[in-house]
């Protein structure tokens, strides 16, 4: 790619400025590709915050607005790099091959897991169909000292066909159909993994796919037929990211789980007797939040409620959320569930590693008035959160009159009794015991 050195001095002065701004008054000379540059400049300043070690080298060309939607974030890349490197070591113990290991990419796309997961293995294949981001690899591998990177611009069935024996491959199929619209469906994907499974598997004895958040990973195990020997549920700042399976040769009846919000892990093997509970949907956490307020009475009675062993309340990470191994935590972590649904959890004691969020409980109350007054005794803001609760955060907000922020959270649930109520809690400095 050809860019006179007034494009790049101009992406280098205004790169940290409003693109807009700089599209209607920022002076340039006639060498200067304006569209490009000011591409360039929304493009590193996504990866600033997506891809900070991308952002740091200079030179590099960021593609058009899609692909750097589409493309995973540092800390994704790093994970499947770190992932990949372990399964990797688990197979150099199982076979006594010395031979160069490699990388086939056949989803390449802007090349961001190709650039971490490529530095794992001696040789490694970028595939790629459409010929601007082949030419955008081509620009940045050097940049980024990778080598040993091979570009291919072709569709990737065409090259799985012609493809010798590698390490490993690793597929993130195109989830938008041909009218832009996203699919979640494995089938709906491009390629279709499911489709190509065996091929996949007669390549490369492991291979790495990276799916939507957004699908039943219990049916995707079941969909592939015991070809899954492992799921990765990775979420960052506590919001799903993505869904990663391992295939592998021989059938698998219990895959590991992993799930992975930043530096929180826990894994299970599934199957087992301590995953046995339904996870939770997105759509159910969407709706057992908007319930019929006419299901709420207007009062109730903590008669016989005794509550005084809740002294800490936990709440699991999106991962777990998204894995509904709550039986998991229960059994790890000395937690009980406030009730099936709610997906929140007491303890008598402090847990310092916990996969989620910790608060310390102050009180608790029923919707009596009574215990409502007393419990927002000085309380004119709060963070208010609903887990299987008849009303939404903004009807209990504006029930209880109450501003949003502040240090003092609010959970409104049902016990397993069915009584709705609200504690009040604080969080738990981190170590705090």
């Amino acid at each position: 790619m050809e860019i006179s050195e007034s494009t790049w001095a101009f992406i280098a002065k205004h790169r940290r400025e409003d693109v807009r701004d700089v599209a209607l008054h920022a002076k340039h000379d006639g060498d200067v590709d304006v569209p490009f540059a000011l591409e360039q400049i929304a493009g590193w300043q996504r990866a600033s915050l997506k891809l900070p070690d991308w952002a740091s080298h200079d030179g590099l060309i960021f593609p058009p607005q899609v692909p750097m939607e589409q493309c995973s974030s540092q800390f994704t890349a790093q994970y499947k790099a770190r992932l990949a490197q372990r399964l990797l070591d688990g197979e150099a113990v199982d076979d006594a091959d010395d031979s160069p290991t490699s990388l086939v990419d056949l989803t390449g796309g802007f090349g961001v897991d190709f650039s971490y997961m490529s530095r794992v293995f001696d040789h490694a294949i970028y595939v790629e169909q459409r010929s601007i981001l082949c030419g955008i690899a081509r620009h940045n591998f050097p940049i980024l000292g990778l080598g040993h990177a091979e570009i291919i611009n072709d569709d990737s069935t065409a090259v799985l066909d012609t493809l010798g024996r590698a390490s490993m491959i690793f597929l993130d199929p195109a989830r938008r159909d041909d009218h832009g619209s996203r699919t979640y469906a494995i089938a709906d994907c491009t390629p279709d993994v499911l489709t190509l499974k065996d091929t996949l598997l007669a390549k490369a004895p492991t291979v790495m796919v990276k799916l939507s958040p957004m699908l039943d990973w219990h049916k995707t195990i079941t969909d592939f037929a015991g070809a899954v020997h492992e799921v990765h549920i990775v979420s960052t700042g506590n919001e799903c990211k993505e869904l990663l399976l391992v295939l592998g040769r021989g059938r698998c009846a219990s895959p590991l789980v992993v799930c992975v919000n930043d530096g929180q892990v826990l894994s299970y093997k599934a199957g087992d007797n301590s995953d046995n509970q339904t996870p939770i949907s997105d759509s159910a956490l969407v709706a057992c939040n908007t319930c019929n307020t006419e299901d709420l009475p207007a009062e109730e009675s903590a008669n016989g409620f005794d509550s005084s062993h809740w002294k800490y309340l936990y709440e699991p990470n999106a991962s777990i959320m998204k894995a509904g191994c709550f039986a998991v935590l229960e059994q790890r972590f000395a937690v009980h569930h406030i009730s099936p649904n709610s997906h929140l959890f007491v303890a008598a004691e402090p847990i310092s590693d916990f996969p989620g969020r910790s608060f310390v409980i102050e009180s608790i109350a029923t919707m009596n008035k009574r215990e409502l007054k007393q419990l927002l005794a000085g309380l004119t803001h709060a963070n208010i959160s609903v887990r299987n609760f008849p009303l939404t955060v903004a009807q209990l907000r504006k029930k209880l009159k109450l501003k949003d922020g502040g240090n003092t959270y609010l959970f409104a649930t049902t016990d397993a009794q069915g009584r709705h109520l609200v504690l009040r809690t604080k969080k738990r400095k981190s170590g705090s015991l």
